[in-house]
């Protein structure tokens, strides 16, 4: 693999070298669509003047076959990042890397290449125009072009896509992706493109030649091809081994998923395009190819995480966010955008049937020094976790999920933001009185999130407004702040909360907590915290140049222009980090939030102990020294 990586750095120099490697279009960026244009007015201008397009009105079908084309592939990377479903026969256990999603991010150029392909062919022979609907000869003919033609064709220039020179060239960059995954099928140079479309042409202009076309088998063809394409490269063994002893011809007929990753791994070997028979008559096949495919389609268990966050949705628009919705999306910090609005009502009913089936489901995960960290996410939206109703229900995902950690021996469980809030479960400790026995150890992560919110506050501060006082973050700033001779206005309409506080400092330190009642009382003040949503009109009491530190889910809108907003207390992932390909929420990639990250230290700290309910203040410089030591930076 060393030997591998090393002639892949060398290729990338060779890149400018080679002729039609980059694609014509690829300075375009996402402006490429707009290559699209002629057809879709064509389309548009038929509707205007005809009043409706015709059947035979060949750009239509171009433009709805690249739609369908690109479905099949969205379809496939959906089910191939479903981790909760298909992680018991994942073929490599590795996650997909963001440089290898950003390489592959406009895998969709063959379309537009095969577009105009496509165009070229019906305006110089004008009769494909009038191909009748069906004919059953056409798919007779067309299954004999491919098997008799194409796959020995592919089959042959694959082989030479890996003599010395071109692989250097041209097909290096195919192999560069460490982890297959069906955008990974279309991730070639345009000259292999420009070759791929001599081996799907010739069984489909041959049957149109021959006579015996058909729109039905144009659009079977395609679909079927890029059906079969990324079912190869989908990282997920579909096929049951039993299908294959069963019907032992098969192994000569379908590739199977494991067969051609076999290729990604022993590049002489598994050249075939769908039909591993060609490697068998040229002495081509991988010996361990039905060995592979028999051990991982048997696997009933995948290997248990050593830390998991359990995570939750903030909203539906938030819940599109996931890896298995659109993986290039997921690949960048949340934001809402335009295109999610169609899949608005999608999501929701998604997320209905989830609540009924009422399981957390694995979301992602990431190795950090052999170990394995995962994300599971409870089917539940920001709103529920304030319905009095839905409590019970909330906390029974979250107990589930906690015993279950503790069934399968994960370490460390850490919750994300509401499902520790205090009025659900205690901060935790409702899940640790009712079960003391568990071994998984229970965290919060509020330590970490505390100190680092504190390692934000500049040093010679003298003053800061607090709101969400009272609560188990606000509780621990304000202590922490009062020991460092800082006054802190905790607003709080509720005395006797405050008071308890107060007592909890030092003597000769509470004259430095403040209660107040309304923001007014904020006026001068510069350095705001806040753990409590703030509307508009409370926001305007800051005073020009204030800086809003926040640990409220979701985070303040940011109205004021003279004014700055810090993000949610988050930390960078050490360097060391392998795998990960997803953003957490409205994060960096690479960053968490704290209380992830807290989770995360407490587990390679190795503590024994469950970090729920109050905040230890003594623990804030211990948690954020241990959070350096091992590697994570905060931003």
């Amino acid at each position: 693999m060393m030997e591998q990586e090393k002639d892949n750095k060398i290729c990338k120099h060779r890149r400018g070298e080679a002729g039609l490697f980059a694609w014509p279009w690829e300075n375009l960026h996402s402006f490429k669509y707009l290559l699209y244009g002629p057809l879709v007015a064509r389309v548009l201008y038929a509707v205007y003047i005809d009043g409706e397009v015709k059947n035979d009105d060949w750009c239509l079908h171009i433009l709805m076959l690249s739609g369908l084309r690109a479905l099949v592939h969205q379809l496939w990377s959906s089910f191939s990042c479903m981790l909760f479903v298909n992680r018991t026969r994942r073929i490599n256990q590795q996650g997909v890397e963001f440089d290898q999603i950003d390489a592959e991010w406009h895998w969709d150029n063959f379309l537009i290449l095969q577009t105009f392909a496509a165009s070229f062919l019906y305006l110089s022979f004008p009769a494909l125009a009038n191909l009748p609907i069906w004919d059953i000869r056409g798919v007779i003919c067309c299954l004999m072009l491919h098997m008799g033609i194409s796959e020995p064709l592919y089959y042959w220039l694959h082989r030479l896509l890996h003599s010395s020179s071109l692989f250097e060239q041209y097909h290096w960059l195919h192999h560069s992706s460490k982890v297959l995954h069906p955008y990974t099928a279309e991730h070639a140079t345009f000259l292999e493109h420009i070759l791929l479309c001599a081996v799907v042409g010739i069984p489909t202009l041959g049957t149109v030649f021959i006579g015996y076309g058909s729109i039905i088998l144009m659009y079977g063809y395609f679909l079927v091809f890029d059906f079969l394409q990324c079912l190869g490269h989908c990282n997920v063994e579909v096929f049951p081994d039993r299908l294959f002893e069963t019907i032992p011809l098969l192994k000569y007929l379908i590739r199977p998923p494991t067969y051609h990753s076999l290729h990604h791994s022993d590049m002489g070997t598994n050249f075939c395009l769908f039909m591993p028979l060609y490697d068998k008559l040229w002495k081509t096949m991988n010996t361990n190819s039905w060995d592979l495919q028999r051990e991982i389609s048997s696997r009933t268990n995948s290997r248990a995480p050593d830390f998991v966050f359990l995570a939750h949705a903030v909203d539906v628009m938030s819940s599109m966010h996931s890896p298995f919705v659109y993986r290039s999306f997921s690949s960048i910090p949340f934001s809402a955008k335009p295109f999610l609005f169609p899949g608005w009502p999608i999501a929701y009913m998604v997320m209905l049937v989830m609540w009924a089936k009422s399981k957390t489901f694995l979301m992602s995960f990431y190795y950090l020094r052999g170990r394995l960290f995962q994300t599971w996410a409870v089917p539940r939206f920001g709103f529920q976790y304030f319905l009095p109703f839905a409590t019970k229900g909330i906390n029974k995902q979250i107990e589930d999920a906690i015993l279950k950690a503790d069934k399968i021996g994960v370490k460390v469980i850490s919750l994300a933001a509401l499902n520790k809030n205090e009025g659900l479960n205690g901060g935790g400790t409702l899940f640790i009185n009712k079960h003391p026995n568990l071994k998984v150890r229970v965290v919060h992560g509020n330590t970490l999130t505390a100190a680092v919110i504190l390692n934000e506050i500049p040093q010679d501060v003298g003053e800061v407004f607090l709101t969400g006082a009272t609560s188990k973050l606000g509780r621990a700033i304000a202590l922490y702040l009062a020991r460092q001779k800082v006054k802190v206005l905790m607003l709080t309409l509720s005395t006797e909360r405050f008071a308890k506080i107060q007592k909890e400092a030092p003597a000769d330190c509470q004259k430095y907590l403040v209660q107040v009642t309304k923001y007014q009382a904020a006026q001068h003040c510069k350095t705001w915290i806040i753990g409590k949503w703030l509307m508009p009109r409370e926001q305007y009491w800051a005073p020009s140049g204030t800086h809003f530190h926040q640990f409220v889910v979701p985070p303040i809108i940011p109205f004021r222009r003279d004014c700055t907003y810090g993000k949610l207390a988050a930390m960078r992932l050490p360097d060391d980090v392998e795998g990960l390909g997803t953003c957490e929420y409205t994060m960096e990639r690479g960053v968490v939030h704290a209380c992830h990250a807290g989770g995360l230290v407490h587990f390679l700290e190795g503590w024994k102990h469950h970090e729920v309910g109050a905040i230890n203040v003594d623990q804030i410089d211990v948690v954020w020294e241990a959070a350096l030591r091992h590697g994570l930076k905060p931003l």
